[in-house]
């Protein structure tokens, strides 16, 4: 199988923060699940670095926007060795090999595209005009200033592709997730679609529009091209083909429209496979307030990462609220999932399973479950087809929830069958109880990987096994001695 999943590339007119963060993390978990689970998989991420925003911010900052966009730019990828993302391609657009995917796209589009002239309030901080009946107290929706722009532009038929869209949705009705985001969409695509400004000409911060001097394309033909170069466009239209049609594009909620509706008419113009999914997720408030530099509560990522350590952090995005939601970063519901889920429940769960084998010499084998171990075992060996089903949802929420469902009886399990007892007088059980043990904190860390992989692997060390596939939970274990645990999460 093959699977695809992609960030937005972020604007690098700003620092990175726990918004970006949180949309990388999430893809890389995709990436990585579908990894273990043997699939090929393309993971892309990276910045756009066009717009009349990103030049005014290098003016801002008294730079040349060649400098500030690689300075910006590196600030980005180095956020992804913070959090430990594994992607497969960073791209950028001021790269060449984007110039020429992007030029191929509007190429590809032209017979849908048009000259005309364009008036009216253009937000350069949303990159795009805003009808004034949207506007509120002289400003764009986002709360971004405006102002007046009068230019002659290029213009794209959307207006052509609506009903091409609502049937779309309709057929296809995991197109945009989750629901309640693809109702705003059909919401929005009903209410009337009018053509599309997509060039600019006030100024050259963009990529070229072929044939075309004095304009650039606007800066969401570009940024949303990044997707298929990273595929390889026009070189190779084929793998472009075969990843998207399993391709899911994690999003943030403001800029849906611009992949739910803009992506796939550009895609239907230019003859190129759409997307498998838009995967739009929430926003994130600190402790309990919008995040603000003025009010001083803005997360950074690193300084984060560096206090509670990074895998307990993507543990607790994930773990604190459904993907697609809204949530609130509060220092006191990380400290407490620290404390409760990954100290008590998972890291008690594999010290105390572990340690006792260390205790008794080593693990000694006996599959030939009875009553007492077999559901635990069984449920164990089940575990990644029921992870699978929620995966390919992007419900991120359920599956550490089945996971800690088997953390949570795994412990009952070690309190009710107290192996301590056993070891006087029951060898045959304490071996049985021991093995289904030892397959259950094996099955955990192949679920916790894509989400905690640093936890995983010290898992995986203990228990002498690879993680590299999750076929390796077919194979039975070996009488064997294993590592001394340590705590995985200590407590202060």
């Amino acid at each position: 199988m093959k699977f695809c999943v992609t960030t937005p590339i972020y604007y690098i007119n700003g620092d990175p923060h726990i918004g970006h963060a949180y949309a990388s993390i999430a893809a890389d978990i995709l990436a990585r699940f579908k990894r273990l689970d043997g699939d090929e998989v393309h993971f892309s991420t990276g910045t756009d670095e066009h717009g009349i925003k990103v030049a005014r911010s290098a003016e801002t900052a008294g730079m040349d926007v060649y400098k500030f966009s690689d300075l910006m730019s590196q600030k980005f990828r180095d956020l992804g060795k913070v959090i430990n993302l594994s992607e497969d391609d960073f791209i950028r657009t001021t790269e060449e090999r984007h110039i020429v995917s992007s030029q191929q796209l509007w190429r590809r589009i032209s017979d849908d595209v048009y000259m005309g002239t364009y008036s009216g309030w253009y937000s350069a901080r949303d990159e795009e005009y805003i009808p004034e009946e949207d506007l509120s107290d002289g400003k764009a929706p986002s709360g971004a200033p405006v102002e007046w722009m009068e230019e002659e532009s290029y213009f794209f038929r959307l207006s052509a592709y609506q009903d091409r869209l609502l049937e779309l949705y309709e057929k296809n009705p995991d197109f945009i997730a989750p629901p309640s985001r693809r109702n705003e969409v059909i919401s929005f695509v009903k209410s009337g679609l009018k053509d599309l400004s997509i060039s600019r000409s006030k100024f050259d911060w963009g990529i070229p529009i072929p044939d075309a001097p004095g304009h650039v394309m606007y800066v969401w033909i570009d940024a949303l091209a990044n997707y298929i170069t990273s595929l390889g466009f026009p070189e190779n239209e084929e793998r472009v083909a075969e990843m998207m049609a399993n391709c899911v594009h994690v999003v943030g909620k403001e800029i849906l429209r611009f992949h739910a509706v803009y992506w796939p008419a550009f895609l239907m113009s230019a003859g190129l496979p759409l997307p498998k999914r838009i995967f739009a997720h929430g926003w994130w408030t600190s402790e309990g307030q919008k995040m603000s530099k003025s009010i001083g509560n803005v997360v950074d990522p690193q300084k984060t990462v560096e206090k509670y350590g990074l895998d307990p952090i993507r543990y607790f995005f994930f773990r604190e609220i459904r993907f697609g939601e809204d949530g609130d970063f509060s220092e006191k519901s990380l400290q407490r999932r620290i404390s409760y889920d990954l100290a008590n429940d998972l890291g008690n769960l594999v010290q105390r399973v572990l340690a006792f084998v260390q205790k008794i010499g080593g693990l000694r084998v006996n599959y030939d479950f009875i009553e007492d171990e077999r559901p635990l075992f069984e449920d164990s060996r089940s575990l990644m087809r029921k992870l699978r089903v929620l995966m390919d949802k992007q419900d991120l929420n359920g599956v550490l929830g089945e996971v800690w469902s088997l953390i949570s009886a795994s412990n009952k399990f070690v309190d009710h069958m107290k192996p301590w007892e056993l070891v006087k007088d029951d060898e045959d059980k304490l071996n049985r109880v021991l093995t289904a043990l030892c397959e259950s904190l094996r099955a955990i860390a192949f679920g916790v990987a894509p989400f905690m992989p640093s936890t995983a692997d010290k898992i995986f060390d203990f228990l002498n096994v690879d993680g590299k596939s999750f076929r390796e939970i077919e194979v039975n274990f070996t009488d064997q001695t294993f590592r001394p645990p340590f705590p995985l999460f200590p407590k202060e």
